[in-house]
């Protein structure tokens, strides 16, 4: 028996989380409504004798510093696996791995390169598995990024997100999180670094339902015309170390400088995942400027996942 991702149901108790595409608004919703609580009173006792186990194929800070702590804040404990910790990396393969961690944990957090692997560790878990990161998706950054947008903004319709750069994972599920509670969204991109086209087909899907505005453009002032948020990502992700310099001219005229600012609203917030390059993708006047809201960003990745653990193993 595995298990499978969330469906459109108020609960996700015992499912897996692999992106944001298989949650609905209301699901949503509620899981920022218990992120806002546990902000307010952060320590209790509902994942007690609970354990994750967390596969890091990936270099992390906030992922795995956030994960650890918010498992420790409410009672439980979280294991720490590197691939070079893991048979996994020595050639054991991922249902193998699967099925032992699932005999010994609650709960599976899995950073890693190719989304497939997520999919496949999910589909051979008998518990849920949680994505902190594939070439696909970031879905608990676009989470804490939703959290962060309602506590500046204090809702989502009639609020405008405006991404400059990479067609990425974080691009992908900033998207879809938009899509799904209803705010517009623009994604500014160079020939040829747009984002996938199935995800784009099914985040128009859903914006269509939702009454969001999806805009996609090669013009950095288009998309960041009249944003209540501004946000950027570094221009050249893990893995990618080799596409630096043809990365660095492809992306020119696409950063995030108070030039860039003045096209959207003059109450705008910028937002990054972080790590940044100042002097790349963002300059140090607007990422340490008064209308940067990064750090805050940062805390609720603490936020959102301690509320997404406790949605699902409580």
């Amino acid at each position: 028996m595995h298990t499978v991702t969330a469906n459109n149901s108020r609960t996700i108790k015992g499912l897996s989380l692999l992106s944001l595409l298989e949650l609905d608004g209301d699901v949503i919703h509620d899981l920022l409504q218990e992120a806002e609580a546990l902000k307010k009173a952060p320590v209790e006792t509902s994942l007690s004798g609970k354990t994750l186990a967390m596969i890091f194929e990936k270099s992390s800070t906030r992922t795995r510093v956030s994960f650890e702590a918010g498992m420790l804040q409410l009672g439980g404990h979280a294991l720490f696996l590197s691939s070079r910790d893991l048979q996994l990396g020595r050639g054991e393969s991922i249902e193998d791995t699967a099925k032992v961690l699932s005999a010994y944990a609650d709960a599976i957090l899995i950073r890693t390169f190719e989304h497939k692997k997520a999919e496949e560790l999910a589909f051979h878990s008998n518990v849920p598995v949680i994505n902190g990161l594939t070439d696909q998706f970031h879905p608990c950054q676009a989470l804490a990024d939703l959290l962060t947008i309602k506590e500046l903004k204090g809702t989502f319709k009639g609020k405008k997100a405006a991404y400059m750069g990479d067609g990425n994972n974080v691009a992908h599920s900033l998207m879809i999180a938009c899509a799904k509670m209803g705010m517009d969204f623009a994604l500014a991109s160079p020939e040829g670094y747009g984002a996938d086209e199935a995800i784009i087909k099914n985040a128009q899907k859903t914006a269509r339902h939702s009454g969001a505005k999806l805009v996609l453009t090669n013009s950095p002032e288009e998309a960041a015309a009249e944003a209540d948020i501004i946000y950027s990502d570094v221009w050249t992700s893990m893995g990618q170390e080799e596409e630096v310099l043809n990365r660095l001219k492809a992306f020119e005229g696409f950063q995030v400088n108070e030039a860039l600012m003045k096209n959207a609203k003059p109450d705008a917030h910028f937002l990054h995942c972080l790590p940044a390059h100042r002097g790349e993708e963002v300059t140090a006047a607007v990422i340490d400027g008064p209308n940067s809201a990064v750090f805050q960003q940062a805390e609720n990745r603490l936020h959102v996942q301690k509320a997404l653990l406790k949605m699902i193993l409580a």
